[in-house]
């Protein structure tokens, strides 16, 4: 009997992924006029996944994962420091558009497209067995990791449903600004959520990579 195919080479794929322009024209069409620039870290040691949305228009400057306000909230939320956040060996950052899906014309941040999603997902995720712990960002990743059509907030509120998994998932607000009146509102975030994910993390982060 045959086992499972390998997993895909995270260092081609990451290689293939970095060149992809399937969205040239799309983003060429958006107000901003950008140019694909795939913002994906893959790890075949990597221990925490971070399943965002799509890069915002800093990190398509910088080509720095949450490298933002939205990144200093998250890592406040998982208790951790840039240099650990950063750690290519321990951590991956695969969101759900790679690139800068650009700004419509009043301003307003585009979806990142499915076409990325479709191409891509399932094999970055198979490149990377050793995963520990997938944090869900919003409710783009939460619908293609979890399925179903719930709203970020029910999804989030039900937090504990898919946290003995293996690898564990756990659905989180995007940490934008856009969402302070919400954690706001719903303090108990914080004070349920936050321990229990700085615990998780710190946990998978003390494994040394394979």
């Amino acid at each position: 009997m045959s086992g499972p195919p390998p997993a895909p080479d995270a260092e081609d794929l990451l290689s293939r992924i970095s060149a992809c322009r399937l969205c040239a024209d799309r983003f060429a069409a958006t107000a901003t006029a950008h140019d694909p620039r795939p913002v994906a870290w893959i790890s075949p040691t990597a221990r925490i996944l971070v399943a965002g949305q799509a890069p915002g228009a800093r990190v398509q400057e910088s080509g720095l994962p949450f490298d933002d306000a939205s990144g200093d909230r998250l890592r406040g939320w998982m208790g951790l420091g840039r240099e650990a956040f950063y750690d290519r060996a321990r951590m991956a950052f695969l969101p759900m558009g790679f690139c800068f899906p650009g700004y419509d014309a009043k301003g307003s941040d585009l979806p990142p497209p499915a076409l990325c999603a479709r191409t891509w997902r399932a094999q970055a995720m198979a490149a990377m067995p050793r995963l520990s712990l997938v944090l869900l960002v919003g409710g783009h990743a939460q619908r293609w990791h979890l399925g179903g059509k719930r709203s970020v907030a029910e999804t989030v509120r039900d937090w504990r449903a898919n946290t003995g998994k293996t690898p564990a998932l756990l659905p989180m607000p995007h940490p934008s600004w856009r969402n302070t009146a919400w954690l706001r509102r719903n303090p108990w975030f914080e004070e349920e959520v936050t321990p229990w994910l700085r615990a998780r993390v710190a946990e998978a982060l003390a494994e040394a990579p394979a």
